[in-house]
C-alpha cells in the first residue's frame, strides 16, 4: 500500500470532504477509490478493511484508517500542520471542533425534507453569525497574526477557510459582519496549494443534487 494515500468514500463530501482539503493544503497528492453502488460497501466491509464497517477510510503508510477525526490528526500531525507544541495543539483542537460543529449541520441539510430543512437552514445561519464567526474574528483580532495559531498554517485555518465556504453556499454574504474573516478567507484562498485545490477540475466535491443524495441513501440503507 505504498504511494499516494488512496481514498475510499462516495463521489460526495460529507465526511471525506475535509480529508480532501487538509491533503490538498499539505500539497499531497491523493487517489479516489469511489463507492459507487451498495456491493462495493459490503466488497470493503467483507474483506476487513474497515474496522468498524464505517467510511470514510484512507489507505495511508501501510495503514487502513477509518474514524474521520483520527485520520485527519494523523495527516495534520504527519503534514507539520498541527502545531508546535501541546498548547498549540490544543487551541487547533477547539477551533477545529467548533467549525467540525458547524459543518455537521450543513452536512445533513441536503437529507432532509424541504420544511425542516428550510428552518435548519435558518438555523445554521443563526449559530454562524452569532456562536461560531464571532469566535473565530476575535481571535484573529486578539492573535494578530495571519493564522489562528502560532504564526503559520495549521488544520485550524484550513478547517475554517472549507466552513466559510460551506456557509457562503447557504448566504453568500455571511461574512458581512466579519472584516477579520473575510481578509483570511482571501489569504488563506491564495495559499497555492489551496488555491490549487479551489480552481475547477480539482478533486475537490460540488454540494450534494438530488441524484446524488439517492445514491447515498441506497448505498447506506437510508
Amino acid at each position: 500500500m505504498a504511494g499516494n494515500p488512496k481514498l475510499h468514500y462516495t463521489r460526495g463530501r460529507g465526511k471525506m470532504e475535509s480529508i480532501r482539503w487538509l491533503l490538498a493544503a499539505a500539497g499531497v497528492e491523493f487517489e479516489e477509490e469511489f463507492i459507487e453502488k451498495k456491493e462495493d460497501l459490503e466488497k470493503l466491509r467483507n474483506d476487513g478493511s474497515l474496522l468498524f464497517q464505517q467510511v470514510p477510510m484512507v489507505e495511508i503508510d501501510g495503514m487502513k484508517m477509518v474514524q474521520s477525526r483520527a485520520i485527519l490528526c494523523y495527516i495534520a500531525a504527519k503534514y507539520n500542520l498541527y502545531g508546535k507544541d501541546l498548547k498549540e495543539r490544543a487551541w487547533i483542537d477547539m477551533y477545529v471542533e467548533g467549525t467540525t460543529d458547524l459543518m455537521a449541520m450543513i452536512m445533513v441539510l441536503p437529507f432532509q425534507a424541504a420544511d425542516v430543512k428550510e428552518k435548519n437552514i435558518a438555523l445554521v445561519i443563526e449559530r454562524a453569525t452569532n456562536r461560531y464567526f464571532p469566535v473565530y474574528e476575535k481571535a484573529l483580532k486578539d492573535h494578530g497574526q495571519d493564522y489562528l495559531v502560532g504564526n503559520k498554517l495549521s488544520w485550524a485555518d484550513i478547517h475554517l477557510l472549507e466552513a466559510i465556504l460551506m456557509t457562503e453556499e447557504l448566504k453568500s454574504d455571511i461574512l458581512s459582519a466579519f472584516p477579520l474573516l473575510q481578509a483570511f478567507k482571501g489569504r488563506m484562498s491564495s495559499v497555492p496549494t489551496i488555491k490549487k485545490f479551489l480552481q475547477p477540475g480539482s478533486q475537490r466535491k460540488p454540494p450534494s443534487d438530488e441524484k446524488s443524495i439517492a445514491n447515498v441513501r441506497k448505498i447506506f440503507n437510508m
